[in-house]
């Protein structure tokens, strides 16, 4: 009862503030003048009677202002307010404080509005003028919209999202509140669509104040043959020209569709020099100064816009359009998700537009510069921007609301699939939705981010700012993303702007850039408390003032916003921009941007999302630059694809932001023995573009299964686990022990399959893929009898154990025993029965005992070996079988040689005369002749063979001592490591290791100082002494070797022709590496050895070099000369067919004589011979370019025992005086022969060529052939 007496107090209230609102209602006035005053009865009857009413009126004929006031007179605002929407925020302003003069008020009492910054509308209010966003935000908290009654959507014909999207509410509101009125009106609207859309509703057309408007149409082939292919710009400047020719008064407005065009338009009607007539550009990006020029400039004009003097802007005066019938129209591509900007033509209505700008004060004309053929094919209308937008924020708010599907709310014109299916996507790259089946909900982030009437992009960034600290600095971003930006480039002034706006500019992010333009702009320092001094700031810097203000408005709202939603952002205080700082910031750029990521490819070029290419935007900072990865704010296409407001990024921040957007791949599975688990290499992709390459992950959790086969495969069956539980090792023995019985018995019918191994584990170890997982299974069984295995589970046929017994282990020989192995591999080289014997105890075997084998092959070996005898013995022993089996039984062992004991049977018990020496050659399966196999102490082979005197006659068999166990003790008690001076005791040449086994002591040189190693070889262990020695002694004298290192330079005359030497510092180090290597590698072995030495070498140190200085100059004198030359007969000789030839040979020689390391080749000994030899040289190429045939009898001379040097050389004798790295083992004393016979070689040719230079000691053909002979005949 209590209840119903609350609802009948509230219901009388109600009613009584409905008469009070009834009441006070404002007095209407109406402008008599305007057109839709011819309308005014027929709208207010159609508002009493209909829910929804349709306006169909022209530019200027006065709905905006009048319609609210027709429904105030219809009854209406006085249950709820009548709202009227505008689509941009100063017309929603003019048109209230219009209606409130006209009611005599001022606007905030009657008559109010709200805009995105203000709300001076009254609680008591009857008319609330808007903007369709603030419509839309108030859906949040209202969904029914109970604040009004009446609803009026002005401007329609825009079909902006946010129009279409509060026409898909109403039509929703309509059905739930029955009294609600709606009002739709537009300048151009597709009535007949609208008025279907909602239930045929009626439509009022009202007319306009319009002077006749002439229509001409100039295709391009209306002009000259000349202007064919003239563009629209040259088209609209030739109708200019007819227009003046013609002396027309009056006004002209050209549209055109690009800034740019309308730059290049501006400059070819300015070159006209028109008398009295001023050309101005118009377009949204001009400083507001210059769009006020349209206004202000007195006299006739020439104004060149873009569409926003369409209908945004009323331009007055104007008397004529020259309408190129063009403009640029967004278009949102779902599939590469780019906001692409065409040029594409205007449809008939925007056409119709542009024609009514002409038509105002007097009679038009309208120049269109296409054909009317053209103009009638066109479409209607512009097609609505749902169809052609992103549509992520829409189905945002629609899921927050409630409103379902965007497929099956009732927009007016529904979008397309694909377009709807790329804003859900755009979403979940956010992740503000999830998917639930066919369904989608509001993820955690989407429910914070719904609410901020803000795009999805900049509410994720700022939510994942407040995560990481950044947030003032974000807000700062985010509301500079949501204007346009700032800078001016004016194009007369863009070298100005450029170098004003410098200081601006980070050279990594645009975002920093922007960040610092605020910064600055609001730095107490720069004093810009006064609007004045603020614009005289933004035109030095060339900013838009009009758009820093909005900037700020636009960080107060994203301030006001968040703190709405329980965000603190604080006040942007300046800090230094740390790296933690700016990966903060750009981390929260990317949770925004995360699709429009990008690699470098080349210079400015990117490889983006989905395989596109983008270039950095040309205003961008990043421009030219090669920054790894980039993230950027937009992706356009205009003449291409850009990349705008960029910035480098550090592709390790995308795997976490991309989340379950990140695209996982695995290759390369493998048991890792160590970890002992599977690993595999992981590659993670976003949008197709790879971030994470072979990445060593553990693959059980990616991939249970296959990790679970590879486990049990590798881990189980092949053993290979670094310390095999109990189970495992108890069930390899028992796999080891039938295996050996296959083996032994070649057959492969024994023991089960490995598939039937596998699947005895992968049966008790489901799930299981790696050791943590197998302890915790055989935890959880309480121990590990479930996974024992018995010979039972392995063996598929059990052998007979008296026939196993015939294959023993080992292999007896008196005390001895040797060890026994066996192979069923056929082709294999250890197929058959090895037997491992100790290196060293080779003579202990022999070869008799070693022709009998092993019981079990004892009967197939005597059947191989009747089978391998000449047919003319083995006739004598038909059949074969049954010879065979008689032998197996009956011989008895009567000599250690099974061949003598053949013969003397087969003799005895056939009567066949075949002698050991046949039994022995029988040619019988490899398997059936024992290998032995010589093994070192830790049981490697060392060598192996089925005939043991091979083995006897190597001898030493080769074997690698340094993984012996008595090799690792000599070593503890030998090897020292960074050893930097001489503080250790003698070091003898060799010392014994074991019972067998020699090393040899030397010296390491490392990085810093000298290891002490023990090395199994002498010639290696020398080699390495002598560089270790090398080391020591330079550190010793380290102050000398640095004098010798600043006199071992070369003057300027001798720069030149040690470029062919690698250049002057490459031959400096030369000399100085020589020297050093001349005067400290020397074989010491004691501490007092290598005290006595470094007493006595500094005089010789300092001698030496001199004498290297000394060798080197004349050597690079001498080289040159002889370059010079060659070049001098190759240009002077002209065509003489010989001095080609002659040239190749001199140069060939000169080659092999200085090679480019000619110093790390020749001692100082050989280098002070060598002047002489290019000496020679030269001589020879001047006598020889005179005498030819002369030259070619000596060359014929020295040609033999040039030839036999270059044979030497080849078979690895000598190389330039080294031997080759490949070569032979070779004596030192053949050594030193080889290198003798080189330089008498080079003795010769300076005897044949230059005899006037002298031989350093005799030769002649004869002594250069009996060298050659003493080197032949010497042993290696």
């Amino acid at each position: 009862m209590a209840e119903l007496t609350h609802l009948a107090s509230r219901l009388e209230q109600s009613a009584a503030e409905r008469e009070q609102r009834f009441l006070r209602r404002p007095r209407l006035h109406y402008p008599p003048a305007l057109p839709i005053m011819a309308k005014r009865q027929e709208i207010v009857r159609a508002v009493r009677r209909h829910p929804v009413v349709i306006v169909s009126g022209e530019t200027g004929c006065g709905k905006s202002t009048q319609i609210p006031k027709m429904c105030l007179e219809a009854g209406r605002g006085i249950a709820g307010k009548i709202g009227c929407t505008q689509p941009r925020r100063i017309a929603a302003i003019t048109i209230a404080h219009r209606i409130a003069e006209e009611l005599g008020e001022t606007a905030g009492r009657s008559v109010g509005y709200k805009i995105r910054f203000q709300d001076r509308t009254a609680r008591e209010g009857y008319i609330k003028i808007m903007t369709d966003g603030m419509l839309l935000a108030e859906t949040q908290s209202d969904r029914g919209l109970t604040e009004y009654d009446t609803l009026i959507i002005d401007e329609a014909h825009e079909r902006s999202l946010n129009i279409d999207f509060l026409l898909g509410i109403v039509r929703t509101l309509l059905d739930i509140r029955l009294e609600l009125k709606v009002v739709i009106t537009s300048a151009t609207l597709d009535t007949a669509k609208f008025s279907e859309a909602f239930r045929d509703a009626p439509v009022v057309h009202v007319g306009g104040r319009m002077y006749p408007v002439t229509v001409e149409y100039m295709p391009p082939e209306s002009f000259s043959a000349s202007t064919d292919e003239a563009d629209y710009v040259e088209m609209a400047v030739r109708a200019v020209d007819r227009l003046k020719s013609r002396r027309q008064h009056g006004d002209m407005l050209v549209f055109m569709p690009t800034e740019q065009d309308i730059l290049e338009t501006c400059d070819k009607l300015e070159g006209k020099h028109y008398a009295a007539t001023t050309v101005l550009p118009l377009y949204a990006r001009l400083p507001a100064s210059q769009q006020g020029r349209v206004y202000s400039v007195a006299g006739p004009k020439i104004v060149v816009a873009t569409n926003v003097a369409e209908t945004s802007l009323t331009i007055p005066g104007i008397r004529y359009v020259i309408d190129t019938g063009l403009a640029r129209i967004s278009q949102y591509q779902p599939g590469t998700r780019i906001n692409s900007l065409p040029i594409s033509p205007v449809s008939r209505a925007s056409a119709d537009q542009r024609k009514g700008r002409c038509g105002r004060v007097q009679e038009g004309l309208c120049i269109r510069l296409y054909s009317e053929e053209d103009y009638e094919a066109r479409p209607e209308f512009t097609p609505p921007e749902i169809l052609r937008s992103n549509l992520a924020e829409v189905i945002l708010r629609m899921v927050y609301l409630g409103l379902g599907d965007p497929a099956r709310f009732p927009f007016v014109d529904s979008p397309h699939p694909r377009n709807i299916k790329d804003g859900y996507e755009t979403l979940l790259e956010l992740g503000a939705i999830e998917q639930r089946g066919r369904d989608y909900e509001l993820a955690p982030l989407g429910r914070r981010m719904a609410p901020m009437p803000l795009d999805p992009r900049i509410s994720r960034m700022l939510i994942e700012a407040e995560r990481e600290r950044c947030l003032p600095e974000v807000a700062v971003i985010a509301s500079a993303l949501s204007i346009r930006d700032p800078r001016e480039r004016p194009p007369d002034k863009a070298a100005q702007a450029d170098q004003a706006q410098t200081a601006f500019i980070h050279p990594d992010s645009d975002f920093l850039t922007l960040l610092k333009i605020w910064d600055r702009f609001h730095d107490p320092a720069e004093n810009l408390a006064s609007k004045s001094r603020q614009k005289k700031f933004c035109e030095e810097k060339f900013l838009s003032y009009a758009r820093m203000r909005e900037w700020g408005f636009v960080y107060d709202q994203i301030l006001s916003i968040l703190t709405e939603q329980g965000i603190t952002a604080g006040p942007r205080q300046r800090r230094e921009m740390s790296p933690p700082l700016y990966a903060g910031i750009h981390r929260s750029v990317l949770s925004g941007f995360l699709s429009n990521i990008a690699v470098h490819r080349e210079k400015s070029m990117y490889q983006a999302a989905k395989g596109r290419e983008v270039m950095i935007f040309p205003g961008s900072a990043l421009f030219g630059k090669s920054r790894p990865w980039i993230v950027a704010a937009e992706v356009v296409r205009t003449s291409r694809l850009f990349a705008r407001t960029a910035a480098k990024i550090d592709p390790a921040w995308l795997e976490e932001l991309g989340g379950v957007l990140c695209r996982y791949s695995y290759s390369e599975p493998r048991w890792d023995r160590d970890r002992g688990e599977v690993r595999a290499k992981e590659k993670v992709s976003l949008f197709g573009l790879e971030i994470v390459s072979d990445r060593d992950v553990a693959f059980g959790p990616k991939n249970p299964e296959e990790a679970h086969r590879i486990f049990v495969n590798e881990a189980l069956v092949e053993g290979e686990v670094k310390e095999p539980p109990p189970f495992l090792r108890h069930n390899l023995e028992i796999q080891k022990r039938v295996r050996e019985m296959e083996e032994k018995l070649r057959r492969r019918d024994i023991m089960a399959a490995e598939t039937a191994i596998a699947d005895f584990y992968a049966r008790r170890l489901s799930g299981v893929y790696d050791l943590r997982g197998l302890e915790k299974r055989i935890g959880q069984a309480g121990g590990d009898g479930f996974l024992r295995m018995t010979e039972k589970d392995l063996i598929l046929l059990s052998p007979d154990e008296t026939e196993l017994r015939d294959f023993p282990d080992e292999f007896s020989l008196g005390e001895k025993s040797f060890s026994l192995s066996y192979k069923f591999s056929p082709g294999v080289e250890d197929d058959g029965v090895t037997l491992r014997v100790p290196f060293g105890q080779i003579g202990a075997i022999p070869s008799e005992a070693l022709e009998w084998g092993v019981p079990g092959q004892f009967r197939d070996k005597i059947a191989a070996l009747i089978k391998g005898l000449p047919k003319s013995d083995r006739k004598f022993l038909m059949p074969f079988a049954e010879t065979a089996e008689t032998i197996v039984r009956e011989m008895r062992l009567t000599t250690p040689s099974l061949y003598d004991t053949l013969a003397r049977f087969v003799k005895q018990r056939f009567g066949a005369d075949i002698p050991a020496s046949r039994w022995a050659a029988a040619d019988i399966p490899g398997h059936l002749k024992m290998r032995v196999a010589v093994v070192d102490p830790e049981g490697r082979e060392l060598a192996a063979s089925r005939n043991i005197e091979v083995l006897r006659r190597a001898g030493a068999v080769p074997f690698v001592p340094e993984q012996s166990a008595d090799w690792k003790t000599a070593r503890a008690k030998w090897e020292r490591e960074r050893l930097e001076s001489w503080d250790f005791g003698p070091l003898p040449e060799s010392v014994p290791v074991g019972m067998f086994m020699t090393a040899f002591p030397g010296l390491e040189p490392r990085d810093k100082g000298v290891n002490l190693r023990l090395f199994s070889q002498a010639e290696e262990a020398l080699a390495a002494h002598l560089k270790g020695v090398e080391t020591l002694l330079a550190a010793r004298f380290a102050k000398d070797v640095e004098f010798l290192r600043r006199y071992l330079v070369l003057f300027e005359e001798y720069k030149k022709t040690a470029l062919y030497f690698g250049g002057f510092e490459a031959v400096e180090n030369g000399m100085l590496e020589n020297i050093k290597r001349e005067i400290f590698r020397i074989n010491l072995r004691s501490r007092e050895e290598f005290e006595s030495y470094g007493e006595t070498i500094l005089r010789s140190l300092f001698e030496k070099s001199h004498a290297l200085r000394e060798a080197v100059f004349k050597i690079l004198d001498a080289y040159g000369e002889v370059r010079r030359a060659i070049r001098e007969v190759e240009t002077a000789t002209g065509s003489r067919r010989a001095a080609p030839d002659l040239c190749r040979e001199v140069k060939e020689e000169l080659e092999a004589l200085v090679a480019n390391n000619f110093l790390e080749v020749y001692a100082l000994q050989r280098l002070i011979h060598i002047p002489r030899y290019l000496e020679a040289l030269r001589i020879r190429l001047s006598r020889g370019k005179v005498d030819y045939e002369k030259d070619r009898k000596k060359a014929d001379q020295a040609r033999p025992f040039v030839e036999a040097l270059r044979r030497i050389e080849e078979n690895d004798v000598i190389e330039r005086g080294r031997a080759k790295p490949k070569a032979p083992e070779i004596s030192p004393e053949k050594k030193k022969l080889m290198d003798e016979y080189r330089w008498m070689v080079e003795e010769f040719k300076v005897a044949l060529f230059a005899p006037e230079l002298k031989t350093a000691f005799p030769i002649s053909p004869k002594r250069l052939a009996l060298k050659i002979k003493e080197i032949e005949a010497k042993e290696p």
